[in-house]
């Protein structure tokens, strides 16, 4: 079993649950940030410069690579695109470089990130790991990115990529996004609503990227997400059940939510029913396969 980690993006979602979680039990880990802090273990790095603390892979056994611009929180200018692109490849990027200037290392795998974005929109298919990469700026995002992370096979390591969903927690992410205008009264279904919704519980997340860690069978592309996705409308209305807030039986129009997000609606709209078998075969044992013991969960807390 790996001892010591080195995690990029823990100051992230799932970056800082995870390092909570590993520490728990009985890691030892490292982290990389843009800054230093007065913790002995983080060290620094800058992506764009191509700067790195080459002491961040001492003793190290697995790299978790969590790090990127957030997606949908600014306006997809091509600048913007670029750093969300840049930020995944030429991070990864930098970690192999590190990798190779120092022909000792103990690392012997590399856990990476990566999103259901891939698979672009793609309705009511059943989408498998297997599934073709899609169309559309996300799709084309994750497909680099992938492909950044595959180069890591070149140095032996094993390779564990894990495509997110949409990450459920209090503390930030999807949900106090999602749940807003419920609060509001104003809850309703996006566009069609039918839209697939792939989410996973935070705590599944961080137990699925500690399993990918332990379980040295696991390789390739995993989809992360719950069992049983669900649509837009079904999740809108469960969160309004939650909240005991009205669901209206209106919908938000589209062309509307093109006009408020411009390009970034993509990452709203985008359907995606993928298939948790995989990871399920992989023997990984969900907390949370049922919205409704999700969101009961996390709204209690």
């Amino acid at each position: 079993m790996a001892k010591k980690i080195l995690i990029t993006g823990a100051t992230g979602l799932v970056g800082s649950e995870l390092k909570k979680r590993l520490l728990s039990d009985g890691y030892n880990v490292n982290t990389l940030s843009r800054k230093k802090t007065n913790d002995p273990n983080n060290f620094v790095w800058d992506v764009y410069k191509g700067t790195i603390d080459l002491a961040c892979i001492d003793g190290v056994d697995a790299i978790i690579h969590l790090a990127g611009e957030p997606v949908a929180e600014k306006k997809w200018t091509d600048e913007r695109k670029k750093q969300i692109i840049d930020s995944r490849v030429k991070s990864t990027q930098l970690l192999f470089e590190t990798i190779r200037s120092k022909p000792d290392h103990q690392i012997k795998s590399f856990i990476s990130a990566s999103a259901v974005g891939f698979y672009g929109d793609c309705g009511d298919e059943i989408l498998i790991e297997e599934s073709p990469n899609g169309y559309g700026f996300l799709a084309e995002c994750c497909k680099l990115w992938e492909q950044a992370v595959d180069q890591g096979k070149k140095l032996s390591l094993r390779i564990v990529k894990l495509r997110t969903g949409i990450v459920f927690s209090n503390d930030g992410g999807a949900l106090p996004q999602l749940d807003k205008s419920v609060r509001l009264f104003a809850g309703a279904a996006l566009a069609s609503g039918k839209q697939w919704t792939p989410w996973l519980h935070i705590d599944d997340m961080v137990g699925m990227y500690i399993h990918a860690l332990e379980n040295l069978k696991m390789e390739s592309c995993y989809n992360a997400c719950a069992p049983f996705p669900v649509t837009n409308e079904g999740l809108t209305r469960s969160i309004a059940k939650h909240l005991h807030r009205p669901f209206w039986p209106f919908k938000v129009p589209k062309k509307a939510i093109e006009l408020l997000m411009g390009e970034r609606a993509e990452a709203v709209l985008m359907s995606n029913n993928t298939s948790a078998q995989k990871i399920l075969d992989a023997g990984f044992k969900f907390r949370f396969t049922d919205l409704d013991d999700a969101l009961a969960d996390l709204y209690k807390k």
